[in-house]
């Protein structure tokens, strides 16, 4: 598995990375959304994208309604691993076009769930 984890906390990408990692995956990393499209285009098509809400340049429902307006990324799945739990912001994120959400604080277990919920894992 072949994933980009886009958030803006080192703490953040270190753990998802952990996860990831455990679990097969070789992991690329961006600090914001602008530098994630900066990423997909420099790395092989990922399986799966995991990014961040709340982050500065471009933050995580602007990069995925700009990967889905771009043909390459339209179909990559996406998962938004946030602090926002409003149920008006999953909304947003899911007709942006994220395939997942998932509410930090989470635990391995939960991202494995909905990597299996993708096709991924």
């Amino acid at each position: 598995m072949k994933a980009l984890v886009i958030d803006d906390s080192k703490a953040m990408r270190i753990i998802l990375k952990q996860i990831l990692e455990s679990i097969g995956g070789k992991i690329e990393e961006a600090e914001s959304g602008k530098e994630g499209i900066e990423k997909l285009k420099m790395m092989e098509q990922p399986d799966v994208v995991l990014v961040d809400w709340n982050m500065p340049e471009m933050n995580g429902l602007d990069f995925v309604r700009a990967i889905r307006s771009e043909g390459p990324y339209r179909n990559t799945p996406v998962m938004m691993v946030t602090t926002e739990a409003e149920a008006s912001q999953i909304e947003k994120a899911l007709v942006a076009g994220a395939n997942e959400y998932v509410m930090k604080p989470f635990t391995k277990d939960v991202i494995e769930e909905k990597l299996k919920l993708l096709g991924i894992k």
